[in-house]
């Protein structure tokens, strides 16, 4: 029996490595149709020139000003929203929690479009600066949904998490049409298409103030794989088997908010990422964060390429949010999620 377990075992950690290899590779691709991609045409072959400096000024400007943020940009935002989501689902043992959907990405949306809708204008708004103030916003609202949702007899009920965060998120986004009413129409134009979710944030500048934040949360995540696993196991056996569960879950959900709010800070609305990256994930890898979360953080960022090529190919000259290709897969996606939930 100790074999045969450890067999399966080998069995299934080759398999995550493979589902891991496949899916960097995918990204390697789309990656490279992305540079290709856009109303001001670039071959395969001048964008190998550009990247090895041989390319022309105009060649350069599309490639490393226009099109390499944004396709960079994208990457980031799902991977890390696509984490985000894959946290709150193990923490709080709810396939449907998500940072948009329990409201985490609107209180960090209202401050970013405070900002941005108030601030003289949109170019001299404090680029590096605007993930800190969305991590404000998306803490205090997160901080206000835990309080709301949890229970000293029951502790933190996944139902109760879930509809809390859809009454916050609808109270929040009330705030923001009404805010919407309020602003200069030069500006109505830029926060509805914030609002739709668009990667506005397309130049190296939100790179840099979106990348640190990247950097040092998804490793510290990845690091709590084992933890997430035990409090998949339910509060009573986590305890049981000596994890300070409280003091894992507030980290843990910390991390989440962080990682949600510098995403939205540069990438507006865009929602369902973090719900439909580690349940895709999950079936592919399997329920283990150890490969879980790695996979949500590969399924993300291909997702989110797929969508910002497509947001570019569907009208052009003109272009759709990419938060719009993202609804149009995650909605019915999430409504089937909804029908097979007890």
């Amino acid at each position: 029996m100790k074999l045969h377990g450890s067999l399966g075992e080998q069995e299934r950690t080759a398999r995550g490595i493979r589902v891991l290899t496949i899916l960097g590779l995918l990204i390697i691709v789309v990656f490279i149709i992305c540079m290709n991609t856009g109303y001001s045409k670039l071959t395969p072959f001048d964008v190998l020139k550009t990247l090895v400096g041989l390319g022309t000024p105009k060649q350069e400007l599309i490639l490393f000003d226009f099109r390499l943020p944004r396709i960079v940009i994208a990457m980031l935002v799902g991977a890390g929203l696509a984490v985000s989501g894959c946290i709150m689902q193990g923490v709080s043992r709810n396939a449907l929690a998500d940072p948009g959907i329990l409201g985490i990405n609107a209180g960090a949306g209202l401050v970013v479009m405070l900002v941005v809708a108030f601030y003289p204008s949109t170019s001299a708004a404090p680029v590096f600066m605007l993930p800190v103030l969305a991590l404000i916003g998306a803490s205090l609202t997160a901080m206000l949904i835990y309080g709301l949702a949890y229970s000293r007899t029951e502790g933190l009920s996944p139902t109760r998490l879930l509809l809390t965060g859809i009454g916050v998120a609808a109270g929040i986004s009330a705030v923001m049409i009404i805010l919407t009413l309020r602003i200069s129409p030069e500006k109505y134009q830029f926060v509805a298409t914030w609002l739709a979710g668009s990667i506005w944030g397309s130049n190296w500048k939100f790179v840099l103030a979106l990348l640190p934040w990247i950097v040092v949360l998804l490793p510290y995540v990845f690091t709590k794989a084992r933890v997430l696993n035990v409090l998949n196991l339910g509060e009573q056996t986590a305890s049981g088997l000596g994890a300070p569960v409280e003091r894992e879950r507030l980290k843990l959900l910390a991390a989440a908010v962080g990682l949600a709010a510098s995403c939205v800070a540069v990438s507006g609305a865009i929602g369902f990422v973090g719900l439909i990256g580690p349940h895709l994930a999950r079936r592919l890898v399997g329920p283990k964060h150890q490969f879980l979360l790695p996979g949500a953080a590969l399924t993300g960022a291909l997702l989110m390429l797929v969508a910002e090529v497509t947001s570019r190919m569907i009208l052009q000259p003109q272009e759709i949010p990419v938060g719009v290709v993202v609804a149009v897969i995650g909605a019915p996606y999430f409504l089937y999620l909804l029908s097979r939930s007890k």
